[in-house]
């Protein structure tokens, strides 16, 4: 892992700015809060933003008005970073499902996907020395946590 200092903001904007110039009927509405920096290795970040801003588009593709929210919070020890959206959620039953490769809680015709994102995504926050958790509601929406260590430039 090449691990350095990352704009998170910029690695969001950066993936949702297509999302914006294809959403010509103006059903997504994206609210970003300021996401405070953290160290981790640029690829495998990127990736794990862009995994969950496309199931949380995937997801709450089917509402009129898809509302997703990106934002951060931290700790003494950590950052943890979210994802909310108001799409098909999923039954709290289920969640350590999410995270196994293969597992699906929606069925094929309704959405699209292989099954193996939320695995990888976890195996990456894992790897940053993170944890990663979700909560959801069948029909109201999820919400997709994270977490990378608080670290100091120098360290």
């Amino acid at each position: 892992m090449n691990q350095k200092l990352l704009d998170m903001n910029e690695i969001v904007d950066a993936l949702i700015q297509p999302n914006r110039e294809q959403d010509q009927q103006h059903r997504i509405e994206f609210h970003i809060n300021p996401l405070p920096p953290a160290f981790g290795d640029l690829e495998m970040i990127k990736s794990v933003w862009n995994n969950l801003i496309e199931n949380a588009i995937k997801f709450s593709g089917k509402k009129d008005l898809a509302k997703i929210s990106i934002g951060a919070e931290k700790n003494e020890t950590e950052i943890i970073y979210y994802i909310k959206d108001n799409g098909a959620g999923f039954d709290m039953n289920y969640a350590e499902k999410l995270f196994t490769v293969f597992q699906r809680l929606h069925f094929r015709e309704d959405f699209e996907g292989t099954g193996i994102g939320l695995a990888t995504v976890q195996k990456i926050i894992t790897r940053h020395g993170g944890r990663i958790w979700a909560e959801g509601k069948v029909g109201e929406g999820a919400a997709f946590y994270f977490t990378l260590i608080k670290r100091k430039e120098s360290e």
